[in-house]
């Protein structure tokens, strides 16, 4: 098998990015490479996972603090001081198993720590349902802190944070 490699995203990903992505829209929210352009550059974190040079997973993150409009980020605004948002983290089905998404979560936590920002936030579906994030995040210690109705009311959030 083919080296996993972590690295920061580049512009050239982009389109790979949102074909990525679009695989996934029922889990995440749509985005084109003109709105992946913004929430680049809004990120503190934009990573892919790649094998033998194809890109299998990216994992975007916003810092507290930033311009960002999204009703889950200004739902942690609210709460919390500092912090870290994941914005989105999706891997390749033809790459599940591979534990791409740990990967990039145990860099992300490393940055955290790096940078003394002290919680993690996120939110995942849980109407509808979306177990394998839930599954997922629990094997992070996420506890949820809040749920919402959002994409008017057509999504219930869990408003998740775990400890850096």
């Amino acid at each position: 098998m083919n080296q996993v490699a972590l690295r920061n995203a580049t512009e050239k990903d982009f389109a790979t990015i949102v074909r990525l992505n679009e695989s996934e829209v029922q889990h995440t929210s749509p985005m084109d490479v003109e709105r992946l352009a913004q929430l680049d550059q809004l990120s503190c974190v934009h990573k892919v996972a790649t094998i033998g040079g194809t890109i299998a997973a990216f994992l975007l993150a916003m810092r507290n603090g930033t311009p960002y409009v999204n009703d889950n980020f200004e739902w942690f605004v609210a709460k919390y001081p500092e912090f870290i948002y994941v914005d989105r983290v999706v891997v390749a089905a033809s790459f599940s198993r591979l534990k791409l998404g740990s990967r990039l979560y145990a860099d992300l936590f490393d940055y955290a720590r790096q940078n003394r920002v002290p919680v993690i936030t996120c939110e995942y579906n849980i109407d509808p349902p979306n177990e394998p994030s839930r599954r997922f995040h629990d094997k992070f210690a996420f506890e949820e802190v809040g749920t919402q109705w959002v994409s008017n009311r057509t999504k219930l959030v869990s408003l998740q944070v775990a400890k850096t």
